[in-house]
């Protein structure tokens, strides 16, 4: 099985810790690893992957799927009823939670990670997405006081004041994506070069 040393990339993982996530029924059922022709069927499975996808990540605190490799994890292969997702309906299902609930799609829980014109082997995967972060964040900021103090990046999601809480090891890039929407509001400043980021709150 396919590894990596990223706990961020969703991949095969051992047994014992898929066994920490409790799939739905669905996960067992053979027809939901093949995309039905019927339009009603279909958009029902897209709905039921996109979210069982978001379940997952968030059981698991990971914001990236690598499409490739994530075939052979337990969240898109079920060895006890020999059923593996496809890779080309994995991108359909992802495609689906690009767009927008108007134009037929998931609500924006995913995002190629390369933008639109890029290959489809990665995206995001936002069970939060980033605007929801930010307002997260900025609870904690006002709950517990921490206006006008600089923080780095690495203490924001590792540090002693943030444990226990949702953002916790995030990856650089996600927490970017979602200060720079508090930068945006006047409500943060982010200094600093590329690793040794820092973010002012107000």
């Amino acid at each position: 099985m396919a590894s990596t040393s990223s706990t961020t990339i969703l991949t095969s993982r051992p047994a014992q810790e898929a066994d920490t996530f409790p799939f739905p029924p669905t996960h067992s059922f053979p027809p939901f690893y093949t995309l039905q022709p019927t339009l009603l069927t279909r958009n029902s499975q897209l709905a039921k992957w996109s979210l069982l996808i978001q379940r997952y990540h968030a059981h698991h605190h990971r914001y990236r799927l690598h499409l490739p490799t994530a075939l052979s994890s337990p969240l898109f292969r079920n060895t006890a009823i020999h059923k593996r997702l496809s890779l080309a309906s994995l991108v359909e299902i992802v495609d689906y939670m690009v767009k927008s609930e108007k134009d037929g799609g998931g609500g924006q829980r995913a995002e190629w990670t390369g933008g639109k014109a890029a290959e489809k082997n990665e995206a995001w995967i936002w069970w939060k997405r980033p605007e929801e972060w930010a307002e997260v964040i900025s609870g904690w900021v006002d709950k517990t006081g921490q206006k006008g103090v600089i923080l780095t990046f690495y203490e924001l999601v590792n540090g002693e004041a943030v444990r226990g809480e949702e953002w916790v090891g995030m990856e650089e890039e996600v927490l970017a994506k979602c200060l720079n929407l508090l930068v945006k509001r006047g409500k943060a400043q982010v200094f600093g070069e590329e690793g040794e980021k820092g973010v002012k709150f107000f």
